[in-house]
C-alpha cells in the first residue's frame, strides 16, 4: 500500500537528509583521529599507501595487521591519495558507504510503499545515532553493513520482488555476502544466514527461496571474489588464516577477556550486553519503538501479532534481530556490532509508524528534524570538544603538532616512551621513535642532536635528575607530556 507524504512533510524530511549529510561532510576534518581504534585503521591504510603494499595491511612497516580484512584499508588508502593524509580523507569512504546503504533503504521501500515512504524510511535511517557517528569515524563496520544490508535487500527483492530487475538482485545476494567478507570475514555470513534461514523456516518459502536464486553460481562468485585475497595473504604472511578464523572469529566472542589479540585489548563485557549497547546505538528511535512493543505485547493487539505473522515484517524483524541474537553470548563486543541491523529497524520503524492525515505528518517530521538536530548538535558539539581541548587523551595531534611546530631541525626526533599511541604515528607519518623505558632514552640524550620526548607522568618519574634537568616541559596530552631536550 504507497504512502504518501503531505508536500510540507515531505519537504522537512528533505531538508533533515540533505542538513544531515551536510553536517557530517563538513565535520568530517573537524576533529583528530581517536585512539585507538580510529587511529589504528587510519595508520594501517596510511602505511598501505607509503609502501603499495595493497596485500597486506601493516600494523607498522613489517608487521602483518591480521585482525581484518582489507576492503576498508583499500578505501581508506585510495581516498587519501586523492584528499591527502588527513582526517578528511581517511573518513571519507565511511559516509560514502552509509550512504549506499541508504540508498539500498530507498530502493526496497520505494518498492514496497512508493517513494515518500522511502524518504520516510531513510530520514530515520540517517537520524539514528549510531549511524550517525558511524559515517564519521574510520571503522570497518560501515563496509561490513554495506556488504549485508546488499545482500538482505538483494535477497527480498530476488524472492518478493517484481520481475524486473530480479536478476541484478540475485547478484546483489552473493555479491554483498562476499562484500562484507572482504571488510570483516565469515561474521557477514552469519549475520545474514541468520535471518534468511530463519525467514524461509518461519514461512516455508522453500520452493521460491530455492528456484528464484542462483545458489550454485552464487556461491562460485563469492569464492571467485572472496578466495584469493585469502589465498594470497596465507602465501604472503604464513598464520594469517588460524589467527584470524580460530582467534578473531571464535577465541575473540567465547572467551571473554581474550589473551591473543596481537593489535589491542579485547573489550570483555557481560553476556547479553549487546541489547543494552543496541537501545543506545538506536537511540532516539529504540525507545518508542520498544515502549510500543511493551503496550503491544501488553494489551495482545492484533498489531503485535502481524508483526511476526506477516513475511515482510518479520523478514525486517529477523534482520534487525540477528546481530543481537548471535551477539548475546559473546564476551568481547563493541557497541558498533548492531550496526548491520539498523537499516531494517529503520524500515520496520517506518512500517509501523506511518502518520496519517496532514498534521500528523507535519508533526511526524517535525519530530524526525529535531532529532537530527539533536544528534548532529551532541556529535558535532562533541568533536569540537575533543578539537579544542589540547590536553585530551584521545589524540595526540596536539603533542605531534607541537614537536614539529618546534624543533629545531628535521634531524630532531620524536621519541615515546613505554607507550606509543597509535594517533601519534599517524600524524608523525611513522617517523617517531619508540624506547622501551627510561633508561633506554640515554643514547638518544647523549649524541648531539636536541630531540622531542613524549612520556606519561608514571615514566617522567622514573627519570634520573640528571636527565630530567636537560629536558624541558613543551606540551601535554592526558597524562602524557612532551619535554624538549635542552642542547648542552
Amino acid at each position: 500500500m504507497t504512502f504518501t507524504l503531505a508536500p510540507s512533510a515531505r519537504r522537512t524530511l528533505i531538508a533533515v537528509l540533505a542538513g544531515v549529510v551536510a553536517v557530517r561532510l563538513l565535520t568530517l576534518g573537524a576533529y583528530p583521529l581517536m585512539d585507538s581504534t580510529e587511529a589504528r585503521y587510519g595508520e594501517v591504510a596510511r602505511l598501505m599507501l607509503e609502501t603499495g603494499n595493497w596485500v597486506t595491511p601493516q600494523a607498522e612497516i613489517g608487521v602483518p595487521f591480521w585482525a581484518k580484512p582489507p576492503l576498508s584499508t583499500w578505501l581508506s588508502a585510495a581516498s587519501m591519495a586523492v584528499f591527502g593524509v588527513n582526517e578528511f580523507g581517511a573518513r571519507f569512504p565511511e559516509l560514502l558507504l552509509l550512504l549506499g546503504c541508504a540508498l539500498l533503504l530507498w530502493r526496497v521501500a520505494a518498492w514496497r510503499a512508493g517513494h515518500d515512504f522511502a524518504l520516510w524510511a531513510v530520514a530515520l535511517f540517517a537520524t539514528t545515532a549510531l549511524v550517525f557517528v558511524s559515517a564519521g569515524a574510520v571503522m570497518t563496520d560501515p563496509a561490513l553493513v554495506l556488504g549485508t544490508t546488499l545482500s538482505m535487500a538483494g535477497f527480498w527483492l530476488a524472492v518478493e520482488g517484481p520481475d524486473r530487475g530480479r536478476r541484478a538482485a540475485r547478484v546483489a545476494v552473493f555479491g554483498g555476502r562476499a562484500g562484507g567478507r572482504r571488510a570483516q570475514g565469515p561474521v557477514a555470513f552469519v549475520l545474514t544466514a541468520l535471518p534468511v534461514g530463519g525467514w524461509t523456516l518461519a514461512t516455508r518459502r522453500w520452493r521460491a527461496v530455492a528456484t528464484r536464486l542462483p545458489w550454485l553460481a552464487g556461491t562460485l562468485l563469492t569464492a571467485v571474489l572472496v578466495v584469493p585475497w585469502y589465498w594470497m595473504a596465507e602465501r604472503r604472511t604464513p598464520g594469517f588464516l588460524d589467527y584470524f578464523l580460530v582467534g578473531e572469529h571464535w577465541k575473540r566472542f567465547v572467551e571473554r577477556g581474550w589473551k591473543g589479540d596481537l593489535y589491542g585489548a579485547a573489550h570483555s563485557r557481560p553476556r547479553g550486553t549487546i541489547w543494552a549497547l543496541w537501545i543506545a546505538a538506536a537511540l532516539p528511535w529504540s525507545l518508542p519503538a520498544l515502549a510500543w512493543l511493551v503496550r503491544a505485547v501488553a494489551a495482545r493487539r492484533d498489531d503485535a501479532r502481524r508483526l511476526v505473522s506477516d513475511p515482510w515484517s518479520a523478514y525486517l524483524l529477523l534482520w534487525t534481530l540477528a546481530p543481537l541474537l548471535f551477539f548475546t553470548f559473546a564476551g568481547n563486543i563493541l557497541v558498533t556490532y548492531v550496526l548491520p541491523g539498523l537499516p531494517a529497524f529503520a524500515l520496520l520503524v517506518a512500517d509501523r509508524w506511518r502518520p496519517d492525515g496532514d498534521r500528523a505528518q507535519r508533526r511526524a517530521a517535525g519530530i524526525v528534524a529535531f532529532a537530527g538536530v539533536v544528534v548532529a548538535m551532541l556529535v558535532a558539539g562533541l568533536a569540537v570538544a575533543v578539537h579544542v581541548d589540547e590536553t585530551s587523551e584521545h589524540s595526540h595531534k596536539h603533542l605531534v603538532a607541537a614537536y614539529e611546530a618546534q624543533r629545531p631541525s628535521p634531524a630532531s626526533r620524536l621519541i615515546y616512551v613505554a607507550q606509543r599511541p597509535l594517533s601519534a604515528d599517524f600524524y608523525s607519518h611513522g617517523t617517531l621513535v619508540k624506547v622501551a623505558d627510561v633508561g633506554a632514552l640515554r643514547p638518544y640524550l647523549d649524541d648531539t642532536t636536541p630531540d622531542f620526548v613524549a612520556l606519561r607522568d608514571v615514566d617522567a618519574a622514573a627519570l634520573p635528575e640528571t636527565d630530567r634537568a636537560r629536558l624541558q616541559p613543551v606540551a601535554r596530552s592526558g597524562s602524557f607530556r612532551l619535554l624538549r631536550e635542552v642542547p648542552r
